[in-house]
């Protein structure tokens, strides 16, 4: 890890009193925040916070090692820096965790084209839909698609992701069309595991209504659940 970024981390959580505050001034996650904080404390070999569950405190290693990080950046600020770094180039490995239809329909495009754009950066792409440890993992982005956020991360919203209901003709050859939202609850839906499993939220007109579902066929991932409805 970047020592001078760790060191810039580390006397924000001093200053701002905790890592979520130090997370949102730093426009960074806080899974990054604690990535940071625990390389610190490995360089240091030494806890450097008093953690409870109402404020971070320094232990007298941490007064010592906010001293020596905060002489590091006057003196990384007197440094003349390379053309390309004074430039704000991006380098280096991020990690993104995301869904694979996001990955198929969206990130690998934008991923190609970030990586042609900044040639010193490379991406590692975890593929999966089930939510993970962003910190045991060394991820640095998650990006999902959730109605349900863990309230522990710091979240940006890009955009938001409208569902509809569809059904292959052959299947509607042999069921026959609802008629009405509540119809579906006596029809063999495919069904999210991480979203809205066994009951979909419907919305027409400004209105909403909740319809409990069943089915015969769950998956984690929406492309096979598509690829399951176009059969039928």
């Amino acid at each position: 890890m970047d020592r001078l970024t760790a060191a810039e981390v580390f006397i924000t959580i001093a200053e701002r009193g905790s890592m979520t505050a130090a997370a949102e001034s730093l426009d960074m996650s806080r899974a990054m925040v604690t990535r940071y904080l625990a390389q610190m404390e490995t360089w240091a070999e030494q806890r450097l916070l008093h953690r409870t569950t109402r404020k971070l405190s320094l232990t007298p290693a941490g007064e010592q090692t906010l001293a020596r990080c905060r002489q590091m950046l006057e003196i990384a600020a007197q440094m003349t820096r390379p053309a390309a770094e004074r430039a704000g180039t991006p380098r280096g490995m991020l990690r993104i965790s995301c869904a694979q239809s996001l990955a198929e329909d969206v990130l690998a495009a934008a991923v190609t084209a970030y990586l042609k754009r900044y040639p010193e950066t490379a991406v590692d792409l975890h593929i999966g839909s089930q939510a993970v440890n962003l910190v045991e993992a060394r991820i640095d982005l998650a990006i999902r698609i959730t109605n349900d956020l863990d309230p522990n991360l710091i979240a940006r919203p890009l955009a938001s992701c409208a569902s509809v209901i569809c059904a292959a003709p052959a299947y509607l050859a042999a069921h026959g069309m609802p008629r009405s939202a509540q119809d579906l609850a006596m029809h063999n839906c495919l069904t999210y595991s991480y979203f809205g499993k066994s009951l979909w939220q419907l919305e027409r007109a400004g209105e909403t209504l909740a319809v409990p579902v069943q089915g015969n066929l769950s998956a984690n991932e929406s492309t096979v659940l598509l690829a399951a409805a176009v059969a039928g």
